[in-house]
């Protein structure tokens, strides 16, 4: 018998004993019909149909009548135990099954095929796969049916390696299996996910003419849609004559699970109808799941209305998708309204509200808008607390990847302690969850801890680690837990890479960098995407090797994008290369830039040197692209309270404390050293045409900061959200808060996340070098 790691890996003893079975078939004449067991019958009022099926008895009794005849003593025959074995079946009674067992033995009735067969069967639906053994090998004669029951069994109860087993030693005794058998072997194939194995009993399926049955090509694409090869999978759907509602469903399925096929899956479910095969409710799941994908609400609404009209529209998992489309297009009061009015609902509904609040937050027009979805998920997971339902661990999951976006660490944590009340913090998703959690919080400590004690670890798990290590200004740790990854056996793929290679580059270690970019594309044989010439172009920019990162650039061949000509243009600004620059810049407006900070690093720069010209070129390029205001907006949350404060901002209650409190810092870090960067640089106005003056010094980081200070209890750290690029002279400034205040201070800005702490910051002072000190304070447009 085979071990599981051999099958596992490489089909093991199973795949070498089938592949030999299959060759001493060779031999022997094909039976008449695949499945149809020569050797047995059934016995008494049983019989066994050519598909090998169970032909019910003559004249069906009901559990209460059989066990009447039973209890009466009345002579047994098989057909009594058949509704007192599906009763068994219904109510899960392990139990009654033992009982009915030991009546069989007593009465003779045991060797019956027929009813010994379904015992097994009944045995296996009731969990207890050892008994349904046992008798199994204590059975005299064995038909089709028989092994069927058993291979079927072990994967339903989660056994697949011993199915695949019992095929192998069912073909070497020489009894050929029926459609249905070699349908549960494809289902234990997906299982074990042995697609090598799958695809041996694929060839066997052809060779006897059984590819073409419905069932064998159900089965078929399901092996290769859950292995991942879809293509395999809709060769093997086109090879069947008469497609059923699961054919379609499958294929259909499939596609929803792959974003490259969202096109592919709506043209099925219209092939599907007009071939005129109702589909079920699971089709129409998968294919409201479609839309959403595709963001068609009109389709959406189409099918919406054809669920009323064949009358699924308030099937469960209809309406969660149906609700989940509203999600995803944004129409979130339609989404809580059919949220709302749902009588009956499961922890899928609660997930796929919670999860699509989420996914929206990063599509939201504004910041404004991704903070209050995002509030909306937390407020959806308490109910869900409060309510009578439990979360599970896809729920945990997505509500920590919300507090992950919003740095919301004191739900965090709440969240964290009752993955442990629940049981659910030993599961790797949510486990990955937490540590990506803390990490993205500012709590490298805390993550490190959760990573350490995760009794598994997923390619997720190392990445995300590793990506901590480096935003958090620890690049040989990043790089260590690199290495580590490697001997635990783990392979790195593109996020990893790019994980690393930031790492190198905060650090500035060319060699290790070029080093691990040669690694990806030798070892790995990984493609470098936009992301790795990214971290290699910024690690020289930062570095001042400007010609360098150039060469970089036409020696690989790679047409960069906006990020890595923005990156350039910034870091010869820093370091005077004004030449490069401005061929950078030209590169940059060719491709049209979408994000608004990049017009705003290009206005500073072309009006600090006075190219007007550029200047009226960039603000027409804006205007046509139509991206709006650069608008200064920061988070901080205390004592489970967020307060907002955009740039000068007086609104808050204690707004003169604010000020008076950042004017003291100010001085007293003048005192020390701090040197505020005097209002050279000029900002883009259109009020007059006319460049105008900036002020710095009351950035909505700065305000938030003081608010931190102020109320924040002694000794906490203060954690701010802001949405735009920190400045220099915000940089700088919060450096000496941290050291005269004795505080650390958070800061996650939209391009990475600064830790102050005793008058230095996390980031090493590299990215300040390419900050533009009114970069918060600029605007593009009207």
């Amino acid at each position: 018998m085979a071990s599981i790691p051999s099958l596992a890996v490489s089909g093991g003893a199973v795949a070498t004993a089938f592949r030999a079975v299959l060759a001493a078939d060779a031999h022997k004449p094909p039976p008449g019909s695949v499945g149809f067991d020569k050797g047995n019958s059934y016995q008494g009022s049983t019989q066994v149909l050519e598909n090998g099926r169970l032909e019910a008895p003559p004249r069906p009794l009901d559990a209460q009548e059989a066990m009447a005849m039973l209890k009466e003593g009345q002579s047994v025959q098989s057909a009594m135990y058949v509704p007192l074995l599906h009763r068994c079946i219904e109510t899960g009674s392990l139990g009654g099954a033992k009982a009915l067992h030991g009546h069989m033995v007593k009465t003779g009735t045991i060797v019956d095929i027929f009813v010994a067969t379904s015992l097994v069967n009944v045995y296996m639906r009731c969990g207890n796969s050892q008994d349904a053994r046992n008798l199994f090998d204590e059975m005299p004669e064995k038909n089709v049916v028989t092994w069927t029951a058993l291979i079927t069994g072990y994967t339903l109860n989660s056994q697949p390696v011993l199915a695949l087993e019992v095929f192998v030693e069912m073909l070497k005794l020489g009894r050929y299996p029926s459609d249905y058998t070699l349908g549960g072997m494809l289902s234990a194939c997906v299982a074990s996910h042995n697609i090598d194995l799958g695809k041996q009993v694929h060839g066997y399926t052809i060779k006897y003419g059984a590819a073409s049955i419905t069932s064998i090509g159900n089965s078929l694409c399901r092996l290769y849609t859950k292995s991942g090869n879809l293509e395999s999978g809709i060769r093997a759907f086109k090879r069947i004559p008469d497609k059923n509602v699961i054919t379609w469903t499958t294929m259909i399925s499939a596609c929803a699970e792959d974003e490259n096929y969202t096109e592919l899956g709506l043209n099925l479910f219209l092939d599907m109808l007009k071939g005129e095969v109702m589909p079920n409710e699971f089709t129409l799941t998968s294919v409201m799941s479609l839309c959403g994908t595709s963001l068609d609400m009109n389709l959406g609404k189409q099918v919406q209305g054809f669920c009323f009209k064949i009358g699924c529209a308030t099937n469960l998992p209809v309406k969660n998708s149906t609700m989940y489309l509203y999600l995803r297009k944004g129409e979130t009061e339609e989404a809580m309204r059919l949220f709302e009015e749902m009588e009956d609902n499961s922890v899928i509904t609660w997930n796929a509200m919670i999860s699509g609040f989420a996914q929206i937050m990063d599509s939201a027009k504004d910041d404004l808008h991704a903070r209050s979805r995002g509030f909306q998920a937390l407020k959806i997971f308490r109910d869900l607390v409060r309510s009578a339902m439990k979360p599970d661990l896809f729920t945990f999951s997505s509500i920590l990847s919300v507090c992950s976006t919003m740095m919301a660490l004191e739900q965090g944590e709440q969240i964290h302690a009752q993955t442990i009340k629940t049981g659910f913090l030993s599961d790797v998703v949510v486990n990955s969850a937490l540590v990506n959690m803390y990490n993205k919080c500012g709590c490298i400590e805390y993550a490190t801890k959760a990573f350490v004690e995760m009794p598994t670890r997923t390619l997720v798990t190392w990445t995300s680690m590793i990506s901590g290590y480096s935003q958090h200004g620890r690049p040989h740790d990043a790089i260590q837990l690199f290495e580590d990854m490697i001997l635990a056996g783990a392979k790195p793929n593109e996020i990893t890479f790019v994980s690393l290679l930031s790492a190198c580059s905060y650090a500035g270690l060319v060699e290790e960098a070029m080093r691990y970019f040669d690694m990806m594309q030798n070892e790995y044989h990984i493609e470098p995407l936009m992301d790795h010439y990214g971290c290699m172009i910024d690690m020289f920019v930062r570095l001042g090797r400007l010609d360098d990162a150039y060469a970089f650039i036409k020696r690989k061949g790679f047409e960069p994008n906006e990020a890595i000509w923005s990156s350039l243009v910034a870091g010869c600004r820093s370091h005077g290369n004004m030449e490069l620059a401005f061929y950078a810049a030209d590169r940059l407006l060719e491709l049209k830039p979408k994000v608004v900070e990049t017009y705003v690093l290009l206005l500073n720069m072309y009006i600090s040197t006075g190219r007007w010209r550029d200047v009226a070129r960039v603000r027409k390029l804006s205007k046509h692209e139509d991206l709006g205001i650069l608008r200064d907006r920061s988070w901080i949350t205390i004592r489970d309270k967020v307060y907002f404060f955009k740039a000068d901002d007086r609104s808050h209650p204690q707004s003169t404390e604010l000020y008076q409190l950042l004017e003291t810092l100010l001085e007293k870090a003048k005192a020390i050293g701090y040197e505020p960067y005097q209002n050279t640089e000029l900002y883009d106005s259109e009020e007059d045409g006319k460049p105008a003056a900036g002020s710095l010094k009351h950035h909505s980081e700065r305000l938030a900061v003081a608010l931190g200070l102020l109320k924040a209890p002694p000794g906490v750290t203060v954690r701010i959200t802001k949405n735009i690029t920190m400045c220099r002279d915000c940089h700088s400034s919060i450096k000496f808060f941290s050291l005269l205040a004795n505080r650390e201070i958070v800061v996650r800005d939209s391009k990475r996340l600064h830790k102050f702490k005793d008058g230095r910051c996390s980031c090493g002072d590299f990215d300040v070098r390419n900050m533009d000190p009114l970069l918060a304070l600029s605007t593009v447009g009207g």
